[in-house]
């Protein structure tokens, strides 16, 4: 399993309360959070999905992510 971080749009708690069953719902996924309290808003998440496929589940949810190096 890999790490991976992402700037979101993610920003409150009724935005998480949004994203929750997504990412819950997505079996590669193990592990997720947000740091709300970052101005990027970042989303950590440990998955083996390639990064486009993360950002397709934040997009699906009504967010926007960007990979991070």
């Amino acid at each position: 399993m890999a790490t991976q971080r992402f700037k979101t749009t993610i920003n409150c708690a009724n935005c998480l309360r949004a994203i929750t069953p997504t990412l819950n719902a997505e079996p590669a996924i193990t592990a997720w959070q947000v740091d709300t309290t970052n101005p990027d808003k970042l989303l950590t998440v440990t998955t083996d999905l390639p990064a486009a496929q993360v950002v397709a589940l934040v997009e699906e949810a009504g967010f926007e992510a960007q990979p991070l190096a």
